[in-house]
Formats: C-alpha cells, structure tokens, sequence
C-alpha cells in the first residue's frame, strides 16, 4: 500500500488525518526520510497537534531521542551508525508500545526491524518548490 500526498509544511491535515487511521492504537516504526529541513519534525509536530497534545517537539538530534504524551516516541539517528544505534541500547526502546518516529531510518535499520518483527510505515519527504511530497510505504 503506498499513498502519496502534495501539501505544504503548514497544512499537513490530510497527511496526519491519514495517519492516524492507519496506524492510531497500533505499536508501530515510523522511518522518516528525507533531506536535511524536508520537514521530518514538522511532521511529527503536526501528529501530536492532530491528537490535540500540547508537548513540545523538537528535534532529537543531539539527544537521540524525545518521548511525548501517549506513548510517541521520536529519534534522529542522523550521523549513527546501525552498531551505534544498537550499543546505545536504542533498539529495545522500540519494544515500548506506542509509534516510534524514527528521522532518517535506512533500509538497513528497516531490515533489522522487520526482521525483530516489527511493523514498519515508512515516509519519504521530497521538498518540491512550496510543498513537499511525502509518499508512505507500508
């Protein structure tokens, strides 16, 4: 099942609506990928605001990881390497229920997760002129 949506940073309704059918009540690895200001957090901003939760989101970059009201979870793994990830001990994290949104989660981190078991949903973000285009994987 692939969909895909053309929307501005700053209307991202029927992107998070979308979301939210798909994988609300679900445990589940959300990979975001995309260049460097596509708008990986916004789009993680934008869900929490969709669930009318009022916890600040901000990049994890130098922390690795930000945990939200109702069991979100959100990392940027910019920079780590799989083995990293791994000794920092931020594998088993994804065993917490609730959605994990991972900024730029590869194939190999994908392969690794589904192998574990793990559902995946995977975002790409294109930044075209005004709008981004982001395509989901399931």
């Amino acid at each position: 099942m692939n969909k895909s949506f053309e929307l501005s940073l700053n209307n991202l309704s029927k992107l998070t609506a979308y979301l939210q059918k798909t994988i609300a009540g679900k445990d589940c690895v959300v990979l975001l990928q995309g260049d460097l200001a596509s708008g990986k957090t916004t789009l993680v901003q934008e869900y929490l605001k969709s669930l009318n939760l009022t916890d600040e989101v901000t990049s994890p970059t130098f922390c690795l990881q930000n945990i939200y009201e109702g069991e979100i979870y959100h990392y940027d793994i910019y920079n780590k390497t799989l083995e990293e990830f791994i000794s920092l001990g931020l594998l088993e994290e994804f065993e917490k229920e609730g959605i994990h949104f991972v900024e730029w989660g590869d194939e190999t981190l994908e392969e690794l997760l589904r192998s574990y078991g793990f559902e995946i949903l995977i975002i790409k973000i294109e930044k075209l002129n005004e709008k981004r285009r982001y395509t989901i994987y399931a």
